[in-house]
């Protein structure tokens, strides 16, 4: 039975280290696993791969990864830059701050890091360098705020969690707020207090109401988007799914006929392009599945479930225990095939240890958003890299200090839930197993 355990782990990751595609390290995998140890048809696999595919949760995906690309293509990633800006840039590391207030408004619209790295960084880092900021710093914070992305809602890992565990999405969505402040104002706080005497750093001079005002008007529609987004959801008017196709047909609204950054032929190039980042998405999707019913024939998500339960008795050591592994399974393995591949092996464990599904799903989601942040598979690390000119160690050690307050907010709403878990429960939202508030 060990072989059971063992030759999947060996395949899977014998061949990421090979830099086999995720997809297919995880197709191959099941398919050979499945032939060495089990009598089953591979027609089951088949199966699976169209039904994992022929989900409608998806489609919230799918729309928001297209309102990402239609904004990029458009201007409303600048309005969001200059109305941040028109705030902060006079304070000390203001135009720092701009960035990571930025990356927190394209996020709460994108759903995705990638996005939201790409979209800002290519803007962010020539203008603080620009402005007198040194390399390291401006290199990491608009690599780690690009977390935000998938930490604020709407976010694709939330969406993907919600997907295999059938909580509730919008209680999940607004599990994120409460983190995606923290570290913003927590990034702010360190960018007041790094520059704060330093006379290198070229700060602009304190708006008025005035400039503010007409800054605010310009960028009215902009701002308005993840209004309508969150207000159409809490408000009833809409579904998440709802939420993100209403959310697309704004942007495109905005961007051909109010901004009038774009053309009805870009349209076609734009929608192109979201499709093909949506068939990469569903090609990870369905080889995920695919090791997952492997695991579930092998009944392995069961057979882990009493080792844990047998070895650790504690929730708040079991709740260490997973951080260290979602740590290191973020730096070898992005969020889609991590919450695809973990998320329904650690789901069995929640009630043994009275921990709320919800509140787990939004200690998976900020700990593989910061693997997109950490060696060697963090794309972020290389796309700000290429960005900045720099090699994958320069882009890793200036992102340290920033990745220490992202990890510190990580383990204070992993021992402190009723942080997150607030704002969902006043809202009305009835959570599940109650998280490990005073049962330690």
């Amino acid at each position: 039975m060990e072989w059971t355990y063992a030759v999947p782990m060996l395949i899977l990751l014998g061949a990421m280290l090979a830099y086999v595609p995720v997809f297919m390290c995880l197709f191959f995998t099941s398919v050979i696993c499945m032939l060495l140890f089990t009598d089953i048809p591979m027609l089951l696999l088949i199966q699976t791969i169209f039904r994992s595919m022929d989900n409608f949760a998806l489609v919230v995906v799918l729309f928001f990864i297209l309102c990402g690309n239609i904004m990029t293509a458009g201007t409303i990633v600048e309005k969001l830059i200059k109305f941040a800006n028109v705030l902060v840039s006079w304070l000390p590391g203001g135009l720092g701050m701009a960035g990571v207030m930025a990356c927190a408004l394209f996020g709460a619209i994108s759903g995705s890091t990638v996005a939201t790295v790409v979209a800002l960084g290519g803007f962010m880092i020539p203008a603080l360098r620009e402005n007198g900021y040194p390399d390291p710093y401006s290199i990491g914070v608009m690599t780690t705020s690009g977390n935000l992305g998938v930490i604020i809602p709407p976010s694709i890992g939330m969406i993907l969690f919600s997907m295999i565990s059938n909580c509730s999405l919008e209680a999940l969505f607004l599990t994120g707020f409460v983190p995606g402040v923290l570290i913003s104002v927590a990034t702010c706080l360190y960018t007041y207090f790094l520059f704060k005497n330093n006379p290198d750093i070229i700060r602009q001079p304190i708006p008025g109401i005035s400039q503010i005002w007409a800054t605010f008007r310009e960028c009215f529609w902009a701002l308005m988007l993840p209004v309508v987004i969150f207000a159409g959801i809490y408000s009833g008017a809409f579904t998440a799914n709802e939420a993100a196709v209403v959310a697309c047909i704004y942007a495109f609204v905005v961007e051909l006929f109010i901004h009038k950054s774009m053309k009805l032929s870009d349209a076609k190039r734009v929608v192109v392009n979201s499709a093909v980042t949506s068939a990469t998405l569903l090609i990870i999707v369905a080889g995920a599945s695919c090791f997952g019913r492997y695991l579930t024939i092998e009944s392995i998500p069961a057979k882990i479930t009493e080792a844990v339960t047998g070895s650790i008795h504690s929730p708040a050591l079991f709740l260490l225990a997973i951080n260290m592994i979602l740590l290191v399974v973020g730096c070898l393995m992005d969020i889609i095939s991590a919450t695809l591949i973990i998320g329904p092996v650690c789901l069995p464990l929640l009630a043994a240890f009275g921990i709320d599904p919800i509140h787990f799903g939004l200690i998976m989601t900020v700990n593989l958003a910061i693997g997109y942040t950490t060696p060697p598979v963090g794309v972020s690390l290389y796309i700000t890299g290429s960005i900045a000119n720099r090699d994958i160690l320069y882009v890793t050690r200036s992102v340290m200090p920033f990745l220490i307050i992202q990890i510190s907010i990580l383990f204070l709403m992993t021992y402190l839930p009723e942080v997150v878990l607030w704002l969902p429960r006043i809202l009305g939202y009835e959570m599940g197993v109650h998280s490990v508030g005073g049962g330690m």
